[in-house]
């Protein structure tokens, strides 16, 4: 019923209960889950968790934020990308939330890496999985150039959006989709709440980024792909729908940009 389109089930806090998130989500009639990767290290645990379960899929980047890690480039990337199950390319953006003194020229290691991730998602015609924080104009800018220079092809999802509904409007002339977070259902989101009314409902994605951003009543506790339908009734809620139609809709959103069938499988 329900899909959790981006949650870290490889690290520490959710990586050592797999057995009992798994149960959970069965119990929260959570069928599906996207794997994200954040660094080349850890691709070989994300990319276990798919091929041991039927109803995981995984994702092969490096996370704008993480420095000190190794570096992909298009050749390894693009080889981790082609492998079974990997059905995107990332996590991936621009982050210049915590420039820690640095200027945003500063930050060109970030857009060459970001480059990289675009320039292997266009060889493999596979979509991107996009983080932007406080670099939203960089982050579309290098898109829009990735696109026209694609001829339209390029696609994917800016996951956990929190950006303004012009950026929002950016990233669906584009053709891309946008994830909503547990951060939906904070009371302070408002403005967020506001974006979502304006997305269409077959241009939205749901997902928790657990272990991260629990949504409400689990708001500070860690979060898991279990939470994903308070993120549903949130949205359902503000578009004033019912919960199975967002369910629906979004299930079949993450079919279609991923490359995924119906299931057919027991979680």
């Amino acid at each position: 019923m329900f899909v959790d389109s981006h949650c870290h089930l490889s690290f520490p806090e959710l990586h050592g209960r797999i057995d009992a998130i798994r149960a959970d989500m069965a119990a929260a009639q959570v069928d599906r889950a996207l794997v994200i990767c954040t660094t080349l290290e850890e691709f070989d645990t994300v990319h276990a968790l798919a091929l041991a379960h039927p109803n995981f899929w995984c994702t092969a980047g490096v996370h704008p934020d993480n420095e000190g890690v190794d570096e992909p480039d298009v050749p390894r990337l693009q080889a981790l990308a082609g492998q079974p199950k990997v059905v995107a390319i990332g996590e991936t953006g621009l982050d210049y939330y915590r420039l820690n003194g640095r200027s945003v020229a500063d930050m060109a290691w970030q857009r060459e890496r970001f480059a990289v991730h675009i320039a292997v998602a266009r060889a493999v015609a596979k979509p991107l999985v996009i983080h932007t924080r406080s670099a939203s104009d960089d982050t579309l800018s290098m898109l829009s150039a990735a696109q026209q220079a694609a001829g339209g092809a390029l696609t994917g999802v800016f996951h956990c959006f929190t950006e303004t509904a012009e950026v929002a409007r950016a990233a669906l002339d584009l053709g891309f989709m946008i994830s909503f977070s547990g951060i939906l259902t904070f009371k302070t989101a408002q403005a967020l709440r506001d974006v979502a009314a304006f997305v269409p409902l077959e241009r939205c994605l749901i997902e928790t980024d657990s272990p991260y951003l629990a949504p409400v009543p689990y708001r500070g506790k860690t979060n898991s792909p279990a939470y994903v339908p308070h993120v549903a009734a949130e949205l359902a809620r503000i578009k004033g729908l019912a919960v199975e139609q967002v369910a629906e809709a979004t299930s079949r959103n993450f079919e279609q940009l991923f490359g995924l069938p119906q299931p057919d499988l027991e979680p």
